[in-house]
């Protein structure tokens, strides 16, 4: 197993995310390519210290980027929806 530091990568942070996390108790986090449901769910459980309900993940297509003539691609990534319960909550930006 994974160190829950490594599973972790960052929270995302979109409007989208937002819209889901107030309407429907849900956060999505930016993971580690490898990570499977049940590591990502001890992981946030015990980072934040939440019961969590349900754990939905997807891999992202990196986009292509051109610079100059050279085309290269960014890297491909997971992104995973962390369904939590109704009473916890995790808080990102605290304080404001």
């Amino acid at each position: 197993m994974r160190d829950i530091y490594q599973i972790i990568k960052r929270p995302l942070i979109t409007e989208k995310a937002n819209i889901l996390k107030d309407e429907e108790n849900k956060v999505s986090f930016v993971v580690h390519r490898e990570a499977n449901k049940v590591e990502i769910k001890e992981a946030v459980e015990r980072l934040f210290k939440v019961k969590v309900l349900k754990v939905n993940v997807s891999t992202m297509k990196g986009k292509p980027r051109t610079i100059g003539r050279s085309v290269g691609r960014r890297p491909d990534w997971k992104k995973a929806v962390v369904t939590i319960r109704s009473g916890d909550r995790i808080d990102f930006f605290e304080g404001t």
